[in-house]
């Protein structure tokens, strides 16, 4: 698999300022410098597991097959696993905090994982803290040299490895959907945790209103009226309405503007969406 698949798509929190990335490409580079790698991103936020686990589970379906190394790792140095995860099309290789879970899942599951423990694969060093230099990524270069899995360290079940932490919406008897704010993009929009299916189910297709309550359960919002449009050059100036995103994903946003700025959302807000009363949006 390695050898005839030498990629490494490389995701981190290391940001660009830091030597971080650059070294640890470099050390990639030195085991296998047949790698070639593919930056998905180093700016997912200091520490932000969760945004770390949608960047990658956005991205993992149009990653080559080979090797994904991606470090958001406030554990460094605990008693925290570093893992490499054999699905169907290649190795995920990252600490063991949820991180990776959601690709995974996205993949058709794990057939095999590790923890990685031998040193025999792993650099010397004189502290702990930068787990992404010494143990991770020369983890991602021996695989792409064609070492065995099971080389890297001992056997773990991956059904005990730490899943996900993407919250799920809660459908209501009442027909309202209770979501929230996964992801603003930088242009301001905003990514909801709701399926385009859970409106439809409640007889709401493209074109029909909507309403949007802003708040834990809607309360101390009055809620809006928009509009689901197909794209966002269908929105009116200054409207908020709501697109099915790249993603498969409703999105709330404005055309041209920033829909987090113009509804003062963030990650984690909560956005309670329903059908709403019919008459003239």
């Amino acid at each position: 698999m390695a050898e005839s698949l030498p990629f490494v798509s490389f995701l981190s929190d290391y940001g660009t300022r830091d030597e971080f990335v650059g070294v640890c490409k470099a050390v990639m580079l030195e085991i296998a410098p047949q790698v070639r790698i593919v930056d998905i991103t180093h700016d997912v936020a200091p520490f932000d597991v969760r945004a770390g686990a949608l960047t990658l589970v956005r991205s993992i379906q149009y990653l080559p097959s080979g090797v994904v190394l991606a470090i958001v790792d406030p554990g460094v140095g605990t008693d925290r696993r570093a893992i490499a995860v054999e699905v169907e099309n290649g190795v995920l290789v990252g600490p063991d905090n949820g991180l990776l879970a959601p690709s995974v899942a996205m993949l058709g599951g794990a057939q095999r994982a590790v923890a990685i423990t031998n040193p025999e694969y792993q650099l010397q060093a004189p502290g702990g803290t930068f787990a992404g230099r010494d143990v991770m990524a020369p983890a991602a270069g021996h695989l792409v040299a064609g070492v065995p899995l099971d080389e890297l360290g001992d056997e773990v079940d991956p059904n005990l490895l730490v899943p996900g932490l993407l919250p799920l919406p809660d459908e209501r008897d009442d027909g309202a959907i209770l979501g929230e704010v996964l992801w603003i993009d930088r242009f301001g929009n905003a990514q909801l945790n709701v399926d385009p299916d859970m409106l439809t189910a409640r007889g709401v297709a493209v074109g029909d209103a909507v309403e949007v309550r802003l708040g834990d359960l809607g309360q101390g919002d009055e809620g809006r009226r928009t509009r689901w449009v197909t794209t966002y050059a269908d929105a009116r100036p200054s409207e908020l309405v709501i697109v099915t995103d790249s993603y498969g994903l409703l999105s709330l946003a404005v055309d041209r503007q920033s829909a987090a700025t113009v509804a003062r959302l963030h990650v984690g807000a909560k956005v309670t969406v329903v059908a709403a009363p019919t008459g003239g949006a």
